[in-house]
């Protein structure tokens, strides 16, 4: 029982560690440089948005270009993350999720963000609705 205890501490603090190591190091630099006029418009219209496993989703009905285009923007990712990752000695997943928790936090009022429950939620003024393991 006390190794599982320390298994899920150790576990918050590698997220925490990669999570400040992703801000430290730029992580939504080589993201941001991702968007372009179709993401952003798919973006705002809430057609995409953000998933707390660090990719992005379609909200709605899918069409071909918007598939492509997420599908695109989720393997650049996928590749930061894995680098990244490996230079901190965190699993793909643990990390993903890290990058997730703070993309959460940065969509705006309007933007649309899964919740931990699942269901896709338009940000408000108020704090994002936030998986339990961002801490």
């Amino acid at each position: 029982m006390h190794n599982a205890i320390r298994m899920i501490a150790g576990r918050k603090v590698m997220l925490a560690g990669a999570a400040a190591v992703m801000l430290a190091a730029g992580l939504a630099t080589p993201l941001l440089a991702q968007r372009d006029p179709a993401y952003d418009a798919a973006r705002s219209s809430g057609n995409i948005g953000e998933k707390m496993d660090g990719y992005l989703g379609i909200v709605g009905a899918t069409t071909p270009d918007l598939k492509r285009l997420v599908d695109d923007i989720n393997i650049k990712r996928r590749a930061v993350y894995a680098a990244r990752a490996q230079e901190n000695n965190a699993t793909l997943e643990e990390y993903a999720i890290s990058a997730g928790c703070q993309l959460v936090l940065k969509t705006v009022p309007g933007e649309k963000y899964q919740a931990p429950d699942g269901a896709w939620h338009t940000r408000t003024a108020e704090p994002p609705v936030r998986d339990p393991r961002c801490g």
